[in-house]
């Protein structure tokens, strides 16, 4: 083409950082992912004694997490902007900063409106990090490496997520509900400040095929008018928001489901639900992976047809989990989270890789806005709110649905996927 070197890859590639300071930002911003989720889900943990202490019934209980994704919601599509537009690694840690701080105030609010401001609040600071860390992962690997590194990072979410739950339950039960938010709150400041001193942040667009989006920018989806027409992007987009309806609402609500209906005690529910969580979202997330890696060596679509399939398989133990015999309910759950996180890396890394590195971090924040404004804002409140009129059984019901449309939506999605290079995959 006029005007372009002979090797245009080697003109235009960024400067490159070492390998070691991509596996140290990895490290970092993998152990304040964990963090952010044991911050979290603490209080789903400690649920019901924070119930009694307040006086709420299931609707107002739900309105907590709704809150919490309004405000997510409402920062989203500012904090992608200043992630397209300035450095990102100061805005993630003022985000774990301010989530942590909040988190430690938990322990100390005296009324439900109290706790209901607070509980708003942190959606600005995990909006800030759930945004910027994935993109700024993206600039350390190119598309053919990010499902495995997207992986890694995000089997923090399972582990993140047992911590609170069995933090909650088990300190909560023992000490009362105030001890696990000041419990939760302190390592998320220390990490922030290890992170402070050692991650660095690489150049924008250093792992992308350059000379790709140069010849090719409409097909690379490389701006915001190319975005509102990409459905590689929108169908998963769409796929991941009726799964976040399902996975909020049952992570939300399941231990006291099982609580209530299985007539566990409250630290024996968290420690149940914990222990499920953590060992199916590291043996799930990792073999979803695992599988989707070997998978897009033989088909470009790899990512999107194993994450349809998750959602479907996992349909049918939440029905069991929901509705069968009580000897059932444990290990039916166990399957139906098993499949839940086989997408983990999977459908993150699927979008990802349907956007360019000068529009990723608007394109994450308006998919986060997306996944919360369909899917874990609205599900846990209505199902609190079916709840108080029927029973959290016929609540939790409706995230069946959800699971059925979200696998559709996927498999839609996957005629949609884009090329990788399968000689480095």
């Amino acid at each position: 083409m006029p005007g372009l070197p002979d090797h245009p890859r080697a003109a235009f590639s960024p400067t490159l950082l070492p390998a070691s300071a991509a596996w140290t930002a990895l490290a970092l911003l993998t152990a304040l992912n964990l963090l952010n989720y044991t911050d979290r889900y603490v209080l789903a943990g400690v649920q019901p004694l924070v119930q009694r202490a307040f006086h709420v019934n299931d609707e107002r209980m739900g309105a907590l997490t709704f809150a919490f994704f309004v405000t997510y919601m409402i920062a989203a599509p500012l904090t992608g902007w200043l992630g397209d537009c300035f450095p990102r690694k100061p805005l993630i840690l003022a985000g774990a900063l301010l989530w942590s701080v909040l988190t430690l105030s938990t322990a100390l609010v005296h009324s439900y409106g109290q706790l209901y401001l607070r509980h708003a609040l942190v959606g600005i600071g995990e909006a800030s990090f759930c945004i910027y860390a994935p993109a700024l992962l993206s600039d350390y690997w190119p598309a053919e490496q990010r499902n495995r590194i997207l992986t890694i990072f995000y089997l923090s979410l399972p582990v993140g997520a047992a911590l609170g739950y069995m933090l909650g339950g088990t300190m909560g039960q023992a000490y009362g509900w105030r001890a696990p938010f000041y419990a939760a709150a302190a390592p998320g400041i220390l990490v922030v400040v290890l992170a402070w001193i050692f991650m660095r942040e690489p150049q924008r667009g250093t792992s992308e095929h350059l000379v790709s989006e140069l010849l090719e920018p409409s097909r690379y989806r490389a701006t915001l008018t190319t975005l509102a027409r990409n459905p590689a992007y929108w169908t998963a987009t769409l796929g991941m928001a009726t799964m976040v309806f399902s996975l909020g609402g049952i992570s939300v609500w399941m231990p006291t489901f099982l609580y209530r209906h299985g007539h566990y005690t409250l630290a024996g529910a968290s420690q149940i639900l914990g222990g499920i969580t953590v060992v199916d979202g590291i043996a799930g997330t990792w073999l979803g992976g695992w599988l989707a890696q070997r998978w897009l060596r033989r088909n470009k679509a790899a990512l999107y047809l194993l994450s349809g399939w998750s959602m479907l398989l996992a349909a049918p133990f939440a029905l069991l989990t929901f509705y069968g015999p009580r000897v059932a309910m444990v290990p039916s759950l166990a399957m139906a989270e098993f499949f839940l996180f086989l997408n983990t890396g999977p459908l993150n890394a699927a979008i990802v890789n349907a956007v360019a590195a000068p529009i990723r971090s608007t394109a994450i924040a308006i998919e986060l806005f997306m996944i919360h404004a369909l899917g874990d804002a609205p599900s846990p409140r209505i199902i609190g709110w079916i709840s108080d009129h029927s029973s959290l059984r016929a609540g939790l019901s409706i995230t069946l649905v959800s699971l059925i449309a979200s696998g559709i939506l996927i498999f839609a999605g996957a005629r949609y996927a884009p090329e990788v290079d399968a000689a480095i995959v």
